[in-house]
């Protein structure tokens, strides 16, 4: 059985937002158009907390983008974004969540960044999709969203790890950084990972 993951495509992630991600809006439509072909689809959200270790301004003296390392792991600093109850960490106004059976946030705790929809960067915890998943019969798992390059990809990564066979919907995703999108699609595709495009998948 397969399902769908929309990953994050939330106002902040959109070209007006504080984390923009080119071309974001973009894929919109083609989620939309697509998830009417899957029984299951399910959403994540990056929820965080306004203290977030992750953000620059909580950071004297640093810088947005600065790479730093935090209890052993390498910590990008972004600028504020997604924050809980805010307009930014909304879906897209015209994401249409009629069949999102269910979402699942991360990034709540403000000690620790997370990406993937599975697990923190430090898998000290999970966010149960897995599980989820399992109990659903799920078997294979097609991915859209933002930013391609960030949780797009650590989500695919840990979802192989969980045994997941894996599809991206390459016009339904995009990335903040083009170069390590194209270098992260070679190794994805040497894992097995597969690519296509939602109109493909509709004929």
């Amino acid at each position: 059985m397969k399902a769908l993951l929309l990953i994050d495509i939330q106002n902040d992630f959109m070209p007006t937002g504080s984390l923009a991600v080119p071309n974001g809006n973009k894929i919109v439509a083609p989620v939309n158009a697509v998830q009417l072909h899957f029984d299951l689809v399910i959403a994540s959200q990056d929820w965080h907390p306004a203290s977030h270790v992750s953000f620059a301004k909580n950071h004297l003296g640093k810088k947005e983008f600065q790479i730093i390392r935090l209890e052993g792991l390498e910590q990008t600093l972004w600028p504020a974004h997604c924050v809980q109850n805010t307009t930014g960490a909304e879906f897209h106004p015209n994401l249409h969540t009629q069949k999102v059976e269910t979402i699942f946030r991360k990034g709540t705790n403000p000690a620790l960044d997370s990406y993937s929809a599975f697990y923190d960067n430090a898998h000290q915890k999970s966010t149960g999709l897995a599980g989820y998943l399992k109990e659903k019969g799920i078997t294979e798992l097609y991915f859209t969203g933002l930013a391609a390059d960030i949780c797009v990809y650590f989500s695919i990564k840990d979802a192989l790890a969980e045994g997941f066979e894996c599809v991206v919907f390459e016009d339904a995703v995009r990335a903040l950084d083009e170069n390590t999108y194209q270098q992260q699609q070679e190794e994805l595709k040497e894992q097995g990972v597969n690519y296509c495009r939602t109109a493909d998948f509709l004929k």
